[in-house]
């Protein structure tokens, strides 16, 4: 609770006090006299209340009348002025009592966001002239070494240069597990060196980091207001002005027509009005469902997933049609050796090794995954390499011919050799004219993504589509596996566009979400209904485009995302239905006489609290992967 929160509990309380003690000696020796009772009364309403009335004066020189400060001044001294003195200062302090909740709920909400800011990492320790010293991070260029003592933040996106340690992601990602880091492993910047010092050459300038695009896209999220949002906007400016002219008739017309003579007829229907008045107020609306919106924004940023606006969220919460990229989406998107085949009595050991050293000095990515599968190679082994355009490497090791390519080439030389099957990039290999085996590669499927399609067909997602550049076959064997039914493959980037168009055209009432990571899918991400990019090896093009940001790459968290903002909507349309039908029946009992001051309080303060308290639960993420 901060000072704020606390000096308005003590006025409450010094309030109720004067109340309740005016209350107690009401008609007793104490109190002989009359005034000397309304006196306490006017000190504990004015105690509680003078802010309130304040500012609706304020607000009214301002041009802004109709607003819950004039309404619960207008019902408030309307109550004093027809002798309801307790009732006008009870409806005070708990108005007071409930716009203390509200402040202290939106409080805690705010600092549920104001938490993502602790990312910003406040210095940097550079490498300069042979000595380090303390920048600021903005101060840093792209290709300086800086360094990260154990306990610190990284300050900026960058690669161990040297050193290994264990990184705390949780503050990015949700994920609480430390990851593993060593010599050449990308680091981002609001994440924890656990264990050692680590060196870090520096990849991007602050302004370009991750912590950055994070703090930005958070600070952002309330620009793009939902439809929810922006209707109880426009219901307040209308709503109001139209109960105060109610309330206005409903003072002065029946009296005009049951006794316009009778002050006691003036003084029950003048009551009747200020009762309509409190009741009347909005800000359990206006409230309550912006709060649920920046809530759930702030929950789900714990989780990490980025969402760039409350608007993003309901139609998130439509999706019934998932498109997702394969390549970096649902598999990790490099190229690794997943299987050798041996023949002639070699050993795997014997075949990697020659392709490795024949793909040396190769920069292909074949090349590099069979180098990076290889634990060593001894090139001094290799007295001449050349490379084969279209085929592959023809090597002298240790005084032999030495053949590492692709079916082509194993028919260019005439070696008789086993065709294989698998899907994926085939590599054969031949020593002497004598077939040795087959290494096969592929980009691996991410161990999360079955699971992630099975969760997405669970929250109720009909139509799942997988869309790559890949060749059918690869396309056909990875769309298997995940038991996606529809794939299109060999698509480039336009040919993604106009696949994601002809699916919008053809979806019925939902919403579409492409899920991306490379550059080439900037397009999609934003020509779809909402785009999701992976933000963790993702492109910044994809991240710049894209509505929603997974930050660890987990396609787990799609579905998660659908779900909580299902979760978040459905709080709002809670709040909405409970608010105006309980102010509603009560506005009607009240007209008719069958409800007084005390319903009318309920249904201001007590529907306020209740909803701003259901509102908090958006927060709460309880989802697991």
């Amino acid at each position: 609770m901060s000072t704020k929160h606390k000096k308005m509990l003590c006025r409450i309380l010094a309030s109720a006090l004067i109340f309740g003690i005016a209350t107690v000696l009401d008609g007793t020796q104490i109190i002989k006299n009359e005034y000397l009772y309304i006196i306490l009364l006017f000190a504990a309403y004015f105690t509680v209340g003078w802010d309130i009335l304040w500012r609706a004066v304020i607000n009214i020189f301002h041009g802004k009348i109709f607003d819950e400060n004039f309404l619960m001044s207008i019902a408030t001294v309307g109550a004093i002025f027809i002798g309801e003195y307790s009732e006008a200062v009870f409806v005070m302090i708990f108005y007071q009592v409930g716009e203390l909740f509200q402040s202290i709920a939106v409080g805690k909400s705010r600092r549920s966001i104001a938490s993502l800011m602790q990312l910003r990492p406040d210095s940097a320790v550079v490498e300069r002239s042979g000595s380090t010293v303390t920048v600021d991070p903005s101060q840093v260029n792209v290709g300086e070494i800086i360094v990260v003592r154990p306990g610190e933040k990284i300050p900026l996106d960058g690669v161990i240069v040297q050193g290994s340690s264990y990184i705390n992601t949780v503050a990015l990602t949700g994920e609480s597990m430390p990851s593993d880091a060593k010599e050449g492993d990308d680091v981002l910047s609001g994440c924890i060196n656990m264990s050692a010092l680590i060196h870090v050459k520096v990849t991007k300038s602050f302004g370009e980091s991750t912590v950055s695009k994070i703090l930005e896209l958070v600070e952002n999220s309330t620009a793009n207001k939902a439809k929810s949002e922006n209707f109880i906007t426009r219901f307040a400016r209308v709503y109001t002005p139209v109960v105060v002219i109610c309330a206005l008739l409903l003072a002065v017309i029946p009296p005009l027509f049951l006794g316009v003579a009778d002050a006691q007829v003036w003084r029950s229907w003048v009551y009747r009005a200020m009762s309509f008045l409190v009741v009347s107020c909005p800000c359990a609306l206006v409230i309550s469902v912006p709060m649920t919106f920046f809530s759930g924004i702030g929950g789900m940023s714990k989780r990490g997933i980025l969402v760039k606006g409350s608007n993003y969220i309901e139609t998130l919460s439509k999706c019934d049609t998932a498109v997702l990229d394969k390549t970096g989406t649902l598999t990790t998107g490099q190229i690794v050796v997943t299987k050798v085949y041996c023949e002639n009595g070699y050993k795997t050991d014997d075949i990697i090794q020659l392709a490795n050293i024949c793909e040396s000095a190769s920069t292909h990515p074949i090349a590099a995954a069979i180098r990076n599968y290889a634990a060593s190679a001894d090139n001094t082994r290799a007295q001449t390499i050349e490379e084969l355009a279209g085929y592959g490497v023809h090597a002298v090791v240790d005084g032999t011919d030495v053949y590492v390519g692709n079916a082509k080439l194993m028919d260019k030389i005439g070696v008789s050799y086993k065709a294989c099957t698998d899907v994926g990039s085939l590599v054969y290999i031949a020593r002497a004219n004598e077939y040795m085996g087959c290494i096969v590669l592929s980009d691996v499927i991410k161990s999360d993504s079955k699971r992630a399609i099975d969760s997405l067909k669970e929250c109720g997602i009909h139509r799942i589509v997988m869309l790559t550049g890949d060749n059918d076959a690869v396309a056909s064997n990875v769309a298997a596996q995940l038991g996606i039914d529809e794939y299109y493959s060999q698509l480039l980037p336009s040919d993604k566009v106009t696949k994601t168009e002809t699916l919008i055209q053809n979806k019925t009432g939902g919403s579409l979400a492409f899920v991306g990571d490379g550059i080439n899918d900037a397009p999609v991400l934003a020509r779809a209904d909402i785009g999701i990019a992976m933000g963790g090896l993702g492109s910044d093009a994809a991240i710049e485009a894209a509505d929603v940001v997974l930050m660890d790459d987990n396609p787990l968290k799609i579905a998660l995302a659908v779900k909580s903002a299902r979760r978040i909507v459905s709080i709002v349309k809670q709040n909405i239905i409970f608010v105006l039908a309980v102010k509603l029946t009560i506005l009607v009992l009240v007209a008719l006489g069958a409800a007084g001051m005390w319903a009318a309080v309920f249904a201001d303060v007590g529907v306020a609290v209740l909803a701003i308290l259901n509102a908090m639960r958006a927060i709460r993420i309880r989802q697991k992967l």
